[in-house]
């Protein structure tokens, strides 16, 4: 589990530019156009950093022939061996020396479409290849080749917070 890229766009609409590595601050990505107000949907559907797979960017190719690894998918970090909704989502993790949280899926969009001036990169972002997003927990510097270290588990647990009150109540 790894990261394998790193992509960041000043502004919303311009093309993104790979870097082989990033600081993660307050609100996203230094420079990144959601950590800056700048992003299309800012403010108010912002993603402060977003995951996909460098595998869902495979069979995009495959099965689509539409190749996106020139960074129009659109996503800030490019993952690999690591299955953004199952390990990230509703999780914090470690990319290097910052800290991170998968907090929904990022569906694709319009916007993304248009921007990457391909017909049909929309639908073959869909069905759990769009990745997901997240927001920055510790800063810190983040470089490809950095593993991705699941840490701890987000999502509510049920079950646990009623054995939790049973024991405190003593039932």
């Amino acid at each position: 589990m790894r990261l394998v890229e790193i992509w960041f766009a000043e502004a919303g609409g311009e093309p993104m530019q790979r870097t082989d590595s990033i600081h993660a601050v307050e609100g996203g990505l230094a420079g990144d156009r959601y950590q800056t107000g700048q992003g299309y949907y800012s403010p108010f559907d912002v993603c402060e950093v977003t995951f996909v797979e460098c595998e869902a960017l495979a069979e995009i190719r495959e099965r689509y022939d539409i190749d996106l690894t020139d960074g129009r998918h659109r996503r800030n970090l490019v993952t690999e061996g690591v299955d953004v909704h199952d390990d990230l989502l509703d999780a914090r993790f470690r990319v290097g020396d910052a800290v991170f949280e998968g907090t929904r899926p990022r569906p694709p969009c319009v916007h993304v479409e248009r921007v990457a001036e391909e017909s049909g990169v929309m639908r073959a972002l869909k069905q759990g290849r769009g990745g997901v997003c997240a927001r920055v927990i510790e800063g810190g510097a983040v470089g490809e080749g950095d593993p991705v270290e699941v840490l701890e588990s987000t999502a509510f647990d049920g079950e646990g917070l009623v054995a939790a009150i049973r024991d405190r109540v003593g039932r």
